[in-house]
């Protein structure tokens, strides 16, 4: 067993938060890069190159990539050879979130009371843990940015929904966004489960590398269909029109119930932010 401690898991995810926002993924920059290459709008290849050019520098000079620094959201992968005992986690991930986005002089954006408001904080942030089976403790934060976030919609569809159907309602949230959820978008999508494991299937979703497609052959191919789709839009980046409406679409499931079928969508900019690592 391999004993790790709270002091372990807050520098983590201090330098964790810090390189997210910082730090465009590199699936994303690429995308970004091919589809400047190919968008046939003159507009939106200038608007591409704006954005490869804010990637550099952010990183360059650790500034953050936008100026909303999101809501963090942690997700653990907790493997069989981990010893926490006595350890407090969720304040450990807590602490190292507010660590490093105060270090980082990243901005404050979290209120207390989601009703009265109040002035915005630096946490605390959403923890997701998972047991699995794979060695040591997997670590990974994904500040999720809320002009996207605002944009999520949950579908509740019957069972003797067809492919065709549930594509359609995946194209119809993103037409629902429009330009204001910062076009190019990458789609994460969750079906399955039930309503509230369906969201967290379809934020789950954005962590996956944008250029690799399920691994069930049917998924796949909706997938790539829903590219083809979107991007034939013509929303285009920032929504000024084009041939990038899309940089990718990523979609997780799960078993369901006999009698329903649920589908989250969940859009997030051309700032997909998120960052890894294994103690």
């Amino acid at each position: 067993m391999r004993k790790i401690s709270a002091k372990d898991i807050q520098e983590c995810v201090r330098r964790l938060a810090q390189k997210a926002n910082f730090s465009l993924r590199a699936d994303v920059q690429r995308a970004i890069l091919a589809a400047f290459r190919k968008e046939k709008s003159s507009r939106g290849r200038k608007i591409l190159s704006e954005l490869l050019e804010n990637a550099r520098a952010a990183r360059n000079d650790s500034l953050a990539l936008c100026q909303d620094t999101g809501l963090p959201v942690v997700f653990l992968e907790i493997g069989p050879d981990v010893d926490l005992r006595g350890v407090d986690v969720a304040a450990a991930v807590q602490k190292g979130a507010a660590q490093g986005y105060r270090e980082g002089f990243l901005r404050t954006s979290i209120v207390e009371d989601p009703l009265r408001r109040g002035r915005p904080k630096f946490g605390p942030c959403v923890l997701h843990t998972a047991f699995v089976r794979r060695k040591g403790l997997k670590v990974t934060i994904l500040p999720k940015g809320f002009g996207c976030e605002n944009k999520t919609q949950l579908r509740m569809l019957p069972p003797t929904a067809q492919k065709d159907c549930v594509e359609d309602v995946i194209v119809s949230v993103v037409k629902d966004a429009g330009p204001d959820a910062c076009p190019p978008y990458i789609i994460g999508v969750g079906i399955g489960g039930t309503s509230d494991y369906a969201c967290q299937l379809a934020k789950e979703a954005l962590l996956r590398p944008i250029h690799k497609r399920s691994r069930l052959k049917h998924v796949a191919e909706m997938e790539r269909s829903l590219i083809n789709r979107l991007n034939r839009l013509g929303l285009g980046p920032m929504g000024l029109g084009g041939s990038t409406t899309v940089l990718g679409v990523n979609i997780l499931t799960y078993p369901t119930h006999i009698a329903g079928l649920p589908i989250c969508v969940n859009i997030s900019c051309h700032v997909l932010r998120s960052a890894s690592d294994v103690l």
